[in-house]
This record gives structure tokens, sequence and C-alpha cells, in this order.
């Protein structure tokens, strides 16, 4: 379907098809009051979504149900339950290949274990969006998140934001599937939150109007044929490259790994005006500065206003997307600072 050419129109549910912009910078918030999971569908309700896949896992299990509710009321065209995190990963491609916006959540181990799929939803250019509500890898088990997931999918070709709040976690799910489809990037997007801290825990959104959604997606302005077996990115049946040549098969490999790459720096020109730019800052005349992702941006904030009352003035650079990085921003932001304290929750880091 041409999603210009609906642009006014109505689904079935009788929400308008509405210009992206015009929703998530002119129409009117309603504040509400929300926890993250309950805000993940209240996105998905606005984004006229064609196929959820779902498996449950702590702490994205509520969200995975409440999706579950929006299939039933006729917001999500089809709604499917995986076997486990591979599967669902897996049933996503297909989905995807099939020509539909594709939607998934998962957290923690069930990342681990769908890894595989990553690396092929980028390189065969599937502009899936999937919510990561972090937590502990094992072992030992936690629940709570160390975020090391979102290390092990900064190097997949997938573009990865990561949300200090429910508000950001609103928005970036909206706005994630308009980045991501974009004809010149078109690649896989991971939306990612720290669980329980955002997942369980309520704060004041401010929801678009719930009678306005984007329009939908449209398969034709795919940068790479469907399931085209002899060119790549597919390739992947009857005569693959590799039965041709060795040379053949890795010169192919190597060459579209790189432009999955220049289509995520692509995104540059699309994120930044999206998500009002690829980082956030404050006061970075600072000599001493807090630079960080997520959920320990808001501890950052609080160390902030406790060193602000012992007479230390501390600045802050909150990082929003991971993939693309924003090296020239960061050395920009942190130009002055004689010290630089990087909070993160994971033992690998990424900063």
């Amino acid at each position: 379907m041409d999603s210009h050419s609906v642009i006014g129109t109505k689904n079935k549910k009788g929400q308008v098809y509405t210009d992206p912009h015009h929703l998530f910078f002119e129409a009117p918030r309603i504040p509400s009051f929300y926890t993250g999971s309950e805000v993940i569908k209240e996105a998905i309700r606005r984004a006229s979504v064609d196929l959820m896949v779902a498996y449950p896992i702590t702490p994205q299990s509520e969200a995975a149900a409440l999706i579950g509710e929006l299939y039933a009321e006729g917001y999500v065209t089809d709604y499917m339950r995986g076997e486990n995190e591979f599967g669902v990963m897996s049933e996503c491609a297909g989905g995807s290949f099939g020509g539909a916006r594709v939607f998934t959540t998962t957290a923690g181990p069930g990342t681990m274990r769908a890894m595989e799929n990553f690396p092929m939803w980028s390189g065969a250019r599937l502009p899936i969006e999937m919510i990561v509500t972090c937590r502990g890898i094992n072992s030992p088990l936690s629940i709570q998140p160390d975020t090391l997931e979102i290390y092990y999918l900064l190097e997949t070709g997938m573009l990865v934001w990561h949300a200090e709040t429910a508000q950001d976690f609103y928005d970036w799910i909206l706005m994630g599937f308009m980045v991501a489809e974009q004809p010149d990037v078109h690649l896989p997007i991971a939306i990612c939150c720290d669980g329980f801290f955002v997942t369980h825990t309520k704060d004041v959104v401010n929801l678009t109007p719930v009678d306005m959604c984007l329009p939908p997606y449209d398969p034709y302005r795919s940068p790479v044929p469907c399931m085209d077996m002899e060119c790549p990115p597919v390739r992947m049946m009857r005569d693959p490259f590799v039965m041709k040549s060795n040379y053949i098969s890795y010169a192919t490999h190597a060459s579209w790994q790189q432009e999955v790459r220049a289509a995520v720096e692509r995104s540059r020109k699309h994120t930044i005006p999206m998500i009002g730019g690829l980082i956030e800052t404050e006061n970075t005349d600072a000599e001493i500065l807090i630079v960080s992702s997520g959920t320990a941006v808001s501890q950052g904030r609080e160390a902030i206003r406790l060193l602000a009352d012992e007479g230390l003035r501390v600045g802050l650079v909150k990082i929003k997307s991971l993939r693309p990085w924003p090296y020239h921003e960061i050395r920009e932001a942190t130009k002055h600072a004689k010290h630089i304290f990087v909070p993160e929750f994971n033992v690998a880091g990424w900063m």
C-alpha cells in the first residue's frame, strides 16, 4: 500500500492515517499515567503493525500479552506465538520478507537465544522493530538490567536506540518504524529500555491521539528485491554463490557488510530530526561530565543535583543512539571536560 496516498483516510478501527511529522510534533498530546509495558501497547495501537510475534520472557511478558489484546481488538493484523525466541525472530523474518510491518519484543537470555537472526535481518535489509527490555544475562541469574544484550547487538547491523524514560520509549517506538523503513536505511531497529526501571514503573507519558496512527508500511519502497534467490541479500536457496566460487561468495559477503554499515550511517539524517539529536546535553562547559545512556542517565541527573548542593557544577551527556554512534557529537560535547564519569550497568561497556 502506498503510504502517502492513504494519508487522511481511515483504517478499519476508524483511526486516521496521519503524516508522521504531524503525529509526532504537531498533534495534541494527552497526559497519561502508564507503566513502560503499557506504553508499548499504546504505541503499537497507533503503529499500523501487520504482524507481532510473541514469546514472553520477564520483563517483557506483560507487553507481549498486552499486544495480544490489541490483536483481539483489531489494532494488529496478525499475532503469532513462537515456540522459543529463535523461532520468534525467524518468523519475524518471514513476515518481513513477505512485506509486512513486523514488531516483536524480547529480553536478556531470550535475546541471546535468538542472536543468529539479527545479522540475518540486517543483511536481508528487513526493517523489523524489536523492543529489548533489558535484563541480566546468566550467570548468576538476575532479572534486573545489566544491558549486556545491547552490547551484543551493536555489531549486528541493527539500529540501536536506548531510552531513558517511558516518554522516550513511547515516542521512539513510533519513530523507529519511520527511520528503519526509509529506503536508504531499511534496516532492523532495536528500541531498548532498562527492564523494571522503565517497564514496571509508572510515569506520566504524553500520548498522541488514539484516533491517529502511522501510515502503513509500503514494501515496494524497499531498496532490495523481495526473495530474489540469485541476488544479495537473499541468496538462500537453489544456487548460492558459494556453489559457484568461494571468492565470489566472500567478496559478495564482505561488500554487503560494508553496505549495511553504510546504511546505519545514512540513518543519521533521519534519526537526528526525529529524536531531537543523537545526544542531549546539559552544562557541557563544566569541567566534570557524566556521560551515559538509558536509566543510568536518570541516576546521573540525581547525582548532579546532589553534587550541586555541595557546590560542584557537573554537566551531562545523554546518549540516545548507540547505532549510529554519535562520535562527533560526543567529542564536541566533552571537549572542555577534565573529568568524565561513565555510569553503566554492564561489565563490557560500550562507551
